[in-house]
């Protein structure tokens, strides 16, 4: 068993990243915490076995919308067993509070981004099948009249 001790820095408090984090390590044999330290940066301890958590840095090392990691560091050591499951340490309440609302800012956005590209699309198909229709009854007209010459 191994041991990661990572910083990520960027853009990755009050944004969902150690949800995220957290989030890549259910269902897997890995232990350890996630936390927001005072640089901004954000410590992640993980332990487990070797290719899971290279896997894992793989998938928090990102940058997807409202995430951006710019840096990640990872030193690696023997696991030391301390961990019985993998914990989000959560700093002050007023401070989590506000970094969920603006986490939820940040996904109804995403939402709302979505739903416009689903209605142009819906629009764009809408367009496709007016023209078809037309195209048809166009077709049925030009068949009306070669039948009753």
């Amino acid at each position: 068993m191994k041991r990661i001790s990572a910083i990520a820095a960027g853009r990755v408090q009050k944004v969902g990243y150690r949800e995220h984090v957290y989030k890549e390590t259910f269902n897997k044999d890995i232990s350890g915490y996630v936390k927001n330290l005072d640089s901004g940066e954000v410590e992640i301890v993980a332990e487990g076995r070797g290719e899971e958590l290279r896997a894992l840095a793989d998938r928090i090392n990102i940058i997807r919308y409202p995430i951006a990691v710019k840096s990640f560091s990872i030193k690696w050591q023997d696991a030391t067993g301390e961990f019985p499951g993998f914990e989000i340490i959560r700093g002050e309440l007023q401070e989590e509070l506000f970094e969920r609302v603006d986490l939820a800012g940040a996904i109804m956005y995403e939402v709302l981004e979505n739903s416009k590209l689903s209605l142009e699309k819906q629009d764009q198909m809408l367009q496709i099948g007016i023209e078809t229709k037309e195209e048809i009854t166009g077709c049925d007209r030009i068949l009306f009249l070669i039948t009753h010459i």
